[in-house]
């Protein structure tokens, strides 16, 4: 389904755009959407939108005010926005502030900006987290009708082996006490490891589908978000997206509007 956006009106005087600020390709193109040429096509196109309203070539654009769209998802051009991949620890909170004192997301990356976690992961989880102050982003990554597929490896108590028919239930769907969840890929990595991808993100979902065909976690890793993946990063250890990540992520939530 294509994303529905609002047409702009016949260029009165009033529609006129500012001749302040910087040229629409010329911002597409510094956050990684490819040469000047190839932005000036992807906004003839009209894959491009600044504030809701289809854009068109000689479009200036203020970054700090006006919001950017590629395919219906904001791709963050603001100066201020930072992006952080972290791979959260167990025992480390997926919050902003604990009440408890706990160790956080936010105690691990700079503390300037403010940023929030995207999504969550138990406190026993780790792995692959986002950390933002991207809100649309955040938006669009937790929204369950938008959300990126994430992959996690699971290792199940007691080493038991899955039954084609545990299998089978993880990839249709099980039925959980807040309804069913939506088909999974599902594979058996050895006696004992599983790995699944949801899109999905309720709470501890995972670990609830597994207890829901009778088996216990003992040890959960988030190892990709959409394409995000970066089995160097150590526990603890986080570090900036490249614009080509962002990218790769953006073009991710976007074919799942579209899908």
């Amino acid at each position: 389904m294509t994303p529905s956006v609002k047409r702009q009106p016949p260029m009165t005087d009033s529609h006129v755009p500012s001749a302040e600020g910087e040229r629409l390709q010329k911002v597409l193109a510094a956050l990684g959407w490819g040469s000047r040429r190839s932005c000036e096509e992807l906004i003839a196109g009209e894959r491009v939108t600044v504030n809701g309203e289809v854009a068109e070539l000689g479009r200036r654009v203020d970054t700090l005010l006006d919001t950017i769209a590629v395919d219906g998802v904001p791709i963050g051009a603001r100066p201020d926005l930072v992006y952080y991949l972290l791979n959260k620890p167990p025992g480390v909170i997926c919050t902003a502030n604990d009440p408890q004192g706990r160790p956080t997301v936010v105690d691990i990356v700079p503390q300037s900006p403010r940023v929030f976690p995207v999504g969550r992961l138990d406190a026993d989880s780790e792995g692959l987290l986002l950390v933002t102050n991207d809100g649309d982003l955040t938006h669009f990554l937790t929204h369950p009708s938008k959300g990126v597929e994430k992959e996690y490896l699971v290792l199940l108590r007691g080493n038991p082996r899955l039954t084609e028919g545990q299998l089978r239930r993880l990839r249709d769907g099980v039925e959980l006490e807040d309804g069913p969840t939506a088909p999974a890929k599902v594979g058996q990595r050895s006696d004992s490891t599983v790995s699944i991808t949801i899109h999905e993100g309720r709470n501890r979902q995972v670990r609830r589908m597994f207890e829901a065909i009778g088996h216990e976690v003992e040890r959960l890793v988030r190892t990709r978000i959409g394409p995000l993946i970066d089995a160097r990063l150590g526990p603890g250890a986080w570090r900036e997206l490249s614009l080509a990540e962002r990218r790769a992520l953006i073009e991710a939530m976007a074919g799942d509007v579209r899908g």
